[in-house]
């Protein structure tokens, strides 16, 4: 099937709903004083940061700080939902931190630091939020309430996800010198960030599009990372703050893995967005031969983790798989119901496109950055390590998707199961590796 994209064919309530910034703005228009104030406090705290930290930081690093205030200080002007949710985490991280007053035994002893700032408390919190943050957006097909609390919970669990990691990254300083470190070095932490950072740009979409429909399905693969990460945490302790291995000591770090998890959150949501689009695709469709495909699809992104033993089968993920099979065949049974409420194909196919360009951008700078990173910490480029591998996997797979629709004009049907298929590379190469194939990135193993 081919769809071709233009706003005038979209539906005119799709067309007035939507909105160029993804805020109440219609247009961005040129910084106001609100944005001049925000850069201000920006520099004003880095410049704080440079004073009073300047021995703890290399060259490399005081040159990050500084570029990030006025990439923050832009996203807050692109974004006005990122600029409060900026706000509020700093407000939250520096209470967080006040409260420890430099003793990292104060997590257990006061009240707001065991069950809410603590790190572990945060994310707890953001598993939480998000798992029923999913229900009420499913529950929002038949409750537009219900649809709202879906969105104000996820707002939520990102808000806590944040606070949680920022929180960390001041409690492996408190443990000692040489254990504090960006939270984005072990596969909890970055769990955490590809949750956050899926959520986040989903939120963007959402509001940018007029629609809630999208929010369950999306939440699907971001729920999918919270049992995993609780998983990890209660049969692995992976909570505990570790000291870095000599290769992740290095700035290279700080830049490499969040623009890595960009990548990976906005795949998963393009995948998400797929699913959504095939759905809608087959609302009456009465065969169900049409539907085997997509069910087998799903299918095998619930047993994904399942496969990814290295030893027996989990009590865990046989319920998850099935679990997550039982909801797939849901969706499936309602899918007449569901596809009313979703925006137009054009719009899902839009969505689709835009969360892949962004990832397929992010995901090369981040290729890049390994390629120097890996040059600077065992000095040559490329090894053919077998992350290195399934990294240039994914990057090809993508660029051929991107090509295919730029230059042969790819939409619909093939473009949404490609995006499917592209989510099972992807996460073998974010996760399957680390679990068969060792190699020099053999620190994510689990």
């Amino acid at each position: 099937m081919s769809v071709s994209v233009s706003t005038s064919e979209i539906d005119p309530l799709w067309q007035e709903g939507m909105s160029e910034t993804g805020d109440a703005r219609i247009q961005r228009g040129r910084p106001d004083w609100t944005d001049a104030l925000f850069f201000v406090v920006l520099a004003a705290g880095a410049g704080f940061a440079l004073t009073r930290f300047t021995d703890a930081m290399d060259y490399y690093e005081k040159i990050i700080l500084c570029g990030a205030v006025p990439f923050v200080a832009w996203l807050g002007w692109l974004w006005r939902p990122m600029r409060r949710l900026m706000i509020a985490v700093a407000i939250s991280s520096l209470f967080a931190i006040w409260l420890y007053q430099g003793d990292l035994a104060r997590a257990e002893q006061v009240f707001f630091l065991k069950y809410l700032f603590s790190s572990q408390s945060a994310i707890l919190w953001m598993c939480a939020l998000f798992m029923i943050a999913m229900v009420c957006y499913w529950i929002g097909f038949i409750s537009q309430t219900a649809a709202w609390l879906g969105t104000a919970l996820t707002w939520g669990a990102v808000f806590a996800g944040v606070t949680g990691l920022l929180v960390r990254w001041r409690e492996g300083h408190l443990l000692g010198p040489d254990l504090g470190h960006i939270p984005v070095s072990n596969l909890y932490e970055v769990f955490v960030l590809f949750a956050i950072i899926t959520a986040l740009f989903y939120l963007y979409y959402e509001r940018r599009y007029a629609t809630r429909a999208l929010g369950g399905f999306v939440l699907l693969v971001v729920n999918s990372a919270v049992v995993f990460l609780l998983w990890y945490s209660f049969t692995r302790d992976a909570g505990q703050i570790q000291p870095l291995v000599p290769a992740l000591k290095s700035w290279w770090m700080k830049l490499h893995v969040p623009a890595n998890f960009i990548g990976y959150g906005t795949f998963s949501l393009a995948a998400m967005v797929g699913f959504a689009y095939l759905i809608k695709q087959h609302g009456q469709t009465r065969s169900w031969a049409k539907l085997v495909p997509l069910f087998v699809l799903g299918v095998l992104l619930c047993a994904e983790p399942m496969v990814f033993r290295t030893e027996g089968l989990s009590a865990t993920w046989m319920v998850y798989f099935g679990v997550g099979v039982v909801i797939v065949g849901s969706i499936l049974l309602a899918r007449a119901r569901i596809a009313a409420a979703l925006p137009s194909l054009e719009v899902l196919d839009d969505i689709m496109y835009r969360a892949i360009a962004i990832g397929f951008a992010f995901f090369t700078v981040a290729t890049v950055l390994g390629a120097l990173w890996a040059a600077d910490a065992w000095g040559a480029y490329w090894q053919w390590d077998p992350k290195e591998t399934w990294a240039l996997i994914v990057w090809l797979n993508y660029a051929a998707w991107l090509h295919m629709r730029l230059i042969k004009g790819l939409r619909g049907t093939m473009a949404a199961y490609w995006s499917l298929v592209g989510l099972l590379i992807t996460g073998f190469a974010f996760l399957g590796v680390n679990m068969f194939l060792s190699g020099l990135h053999s620190y994510g193993q689990l």
